[in-house]
């Protein structure tokens, strides 16, 4: 691919309607060490230390493979581009991190449609001095919910869910 080819398929795959950040929705800032772009799969993939900023959020990891809608094809046979964003993979070394919350694990996807980022491997969640740990962690960045699953069941197993919770300071009247 060209490099006109290149910057022409980066332009007709902008991330709009993406949504990594709850209380963003401006674009998307992805940079890394390296891009491969794969035009007719709509697929680009940004490898060595791949970064995604919007707003006050930050998806980082060694590799980000990011999936846009394909569009139809135009009158006369000419190929359909590459819309918005729909998935987002990201593998080693995965951190989410939000101006409440930093999260770590050793994988993670971003669908675009459910507004949802899963991380899975050994997880840990951290927001102020709590922590919380797991297998797979499920966010809704859209209403801030969450929900962190283990590998374990039972009394005493390891591999279940994890918290430790500081109690808030109050001060006295």
């Amino acid at each position: 691919m060209t490099l006109l080819g290149v910057s022409g398929a980066l332009l007709t795959a902008a991330p709009a309607a993406a949504q990594l950040s709850r209380s963003s929705d401006g674009p998307i800032d992805v940079t890394a060490d390296e891009l491969e772009v794969q035009q007719n799969e709509c697929v680009s993939v940004w490898r060595g230390n791949a970064e995604a900023l919007q707003g006050d959020t930050r998806l980082r990891a060694n590799v980000m493979r990011m999936y846009m809608t394909k569009s139809a094809s135009r009158p006369g046979g000419a190929a359909g581009g590459c819309g918005e964003l729909r998935r987002l993979e990201a593998d080693g070394g995965v951190y989410y991190v939000t101006a409440q919350q930093r999260v770590r694990g050793d994988r993670g996807v971003y669908d675009a449609q459910s507004e949802t980022i899963t991380l899975t491997g050994d997880v840990v969640a951290v927001q102020g001095q709590n922590v919380l740990r797991g297998t797979r962690m499920v966010f809704n960045t859209k209403t801030g919910e969450g929900k962190m699953e283990g590998n374990a069941r039972g009394a005493n197993q390891t591999g279940r869910p994890r918290g430790v919770f500081y109690p808030s300071k109050k001060s006295n009247p």
